[in-house]
């Protein structure tokens, strides 16, 4: 499972050199917010991707595209000849939005979504239409103002923002997307960072969106597996598996009391994401 998902700037020579050292998991190349000349930055990924100066053996790219109203379909006709992993699409409102990404973009590239919309954000569990769409990433702020709600609700103990977290999070689970957490601005601020990534690991998130190399390396910490719970449920998966042989598939243990098949699956499952 993907933990990291790092921004990296696409009109910039120096960040984009960086990227084959990156810790992330996923590096974001982006050309959309924050981006000025938007034909700078499309010919200088060009550029990278045919010299062949960004090589990506190990680290997943996604390319953030603009608005399929703005400079999004001049984007994608570049972006299609790169084969990036994935093309991540901003503003999205419905499916037929979906509908036109996939008819757009390359069947050998993956679609990533951007929720930022408070249609989006209500069609979120009817957005996979395809199995090409795979992720979703939460653009809290940008939802908070289509909603007409400020920016200055978004602090840890705000029910609102609480509902905005839940609400993401299942949908993505019932529609079987990888949903990933909000991007949190103030990247001098480790320690509020620190406690919004316990947050929403503790609510059930596995992946959180970054801004600096920094924030990375706190999210590959506090989201992996720890060696305690991989043992746990090795030592689970181990007991379990015995007692099934002996046709009985609910047993008291000394170490982690009752154990069944629920158990036995959520042991399984912690296995499963170590190994992703």
């Amino acid at each position: 499972m993907n933990k990291s998902y790092l921004m990296v700037a696409g009109d910039k020579q120096k960040h984009l050199d960086k990227i084959k050292d990156l810790n992330c998991s996923v590096a974001i190349i982006n050309l959309e917010d924050g981006v000025f000349d938007k034909d700078f930055a499309r010919e200088l990924l060009k550029t990278n991707f045919e010299n062949q100066l960004m090589k990506f053996d190990t680290l997943q790219t996604v390319v953030r595209i603009n608005d399929l109203n703005t400079f999004g379909k001049e984007d994608i006709k570049v972006i299609n000849k790169l084969k990036p992993n994935a093309i991540r699409v901003p503003k999205i409102k419905t499916i037929k939005d979906v509908e036109i990404a996939l008819k757009l973009i390359d069947k050998d590239i993956d679609i990533h979504l951007s929720i930022e919309t408070k249609e989006a954000f209500k069609n979120l569990s009817s957005l996979k239409i395809n199995k090409r769409v795979t992720t979703v990433y939460l653009g809290i702020l940008d939802l908070l103002e289509s909603l007409e709600m400020p920016q200055s609700i978004v602090h840890l103990n705000n029910p609102t923002i609480d509902y905005i977290l839940s609400e993401f999070l299942i949908k993505s689970k019932i529609a079987s997307l990888n949903p990933v957490s909000f991007t949190y601005q103030d990247y001098k601020n480790d320690k509020e960072f620190i406690l919004w990534c316990k947050k929403t690991k503790n609510m059930g998130y596995k992946s959180k969106s970054c801004i600096s190399p920094k924030q990375v390396d706190i999210v590959n910490k506090i989201f992996a597996i720890d060696d305690f719970e991989i043992e746990k449920a090795l030592y689970i998966k181990d007991k379990f598996e015995k007692q099934q042989l002996k046709s009985c598939s609910g047993f008291s243990d000394e170490k982690f009391g009752f154990i069944d098949e629920p158990i036995y699956k959520d042991a399984l499952l912690t296995l499963r994401l170590n190994k992703s």
